[in-house]
């Protein structure tokens, strides 16, 4: 297959030797368009950041809370949402998956190696299955029980070693995990949050793991019945997770004391999920 001419955002990267050749466009989703491209002879994918006005995902409060900006001429244009304001919230939210990657990285969390991050454009590894094709997402697959329960419980792994990284994905479903030839491999972070600074922190912990447990679910019913989120978060809470930390899935929930407010964010966050789903299922114009 020839290689295809390079768009438009990704000429200045061919132009600085940053990319070869760019070999064909992989995935248009409603954040960025992901392509697959030679760098020094390693097939790498590019991921092309979509501007603000192009992209559907919400970039919600909920997500950039807490997320440091460079200045307060920044923080002020940000929150008057002036030009350069918007300009700056872009930066963020594209520099917070940059940031998010090479921190999971480095703790051993299984996620896309990053290797360049140039002019709204991410240079990282191409995730490929045994035959060395990119892999599939999990929804696009079927799954016996047996490997259902094993790629739960891999999974959760991976949550609490970002958990113990202090990164919460915020957004994890079958719609962002990627079966590689070695296993799971996690992607789309740019609304990662800070576990320890967020205020939602929780609330997105246990949609993520409910969301694994949702989807595996129907392969395996058994893992409905389990609380991991629960007890992964009391375990954070406590001071007491690790990576070697065993889960039962079992969380006795304590009631003497319930916090309205959180009940609130948990039932919104649904909400907001089940939007998210509906956009995702809509089709790439």
């Amino acid at each position: 297959m020839e290689p295809m001419k390079p768009p438009k955002r990704l000429l200045p990267l061919v132009e600085e030797g940053l990319i070869d050749t760019v070999e064909r466009q992989l995935m248009s989703g409603k954040e960025a368009l992901v392509y697959v491209v030679q760098c020094a002879g390693q097939v790498r994918c590019a991921k092309v950041y979509k501007e603000a006005t192009q992209r559907s995902f919400r970039q919600a409060v909920d997500y950039t809370e807490n997320r440091k900006v460079k200045n307060t001429r920044q923080a002020r244009a940000m929150a008057k949402g002036t030009r350069f304001g918007r300009q700056a919230q872009e930066a963020a939210w594209q520099s917070a998956e940059v940031e998010a990657l090479y921190r999971l990285a480095a703790a051993g969390v299984r996620v896309p190696r990053p290797y360049n991050f140039c002019d709204g454009v991410l240079l990282m590894e191409l995730v490929t299955d045994a035959a060395g094709n990119a892999a599939p997402r999990l929804n696009d697959l079927l799954f016996e029980p047996d490997q259902a329960r094993a790629l739960h419980g891999a999974l959760l792994l991976e949550v609490v070693r970002m958990l113990c990284a202090g990164v919460i994905h915020g957004d994890l479903s079958e719609f962002n995990i990627l079966l590689g030839a070695d296993g799971p491999v996690i992607i789309d972070l740019p609304q990662a949050v800070d576990a320890a600074g967020n205020n939602h922190a929780r609330g997105m912990l246990l949609r993520d793991v409910g969301n694994l447990r949702g989807f595996f679910g129907r392969f395996a019913p058994d893992l409905l019945a389990t609380d991991y989120g629960g007890e992964i978060w009391d375990l954070y809470h406590r001071g007491l997770l690790a990576p070697e930390t065993p889960l039962t899935g079992v969380h006795v929930r304590d009631t003497s004391d319930v916090d309205v407010g959180d009940v609130l964010l948990e039932i919104d966050d649904a909400r907001l999920e089940e939007a998210a789903r509906q956009l995702r299922m809509l089709p790439v114009r």
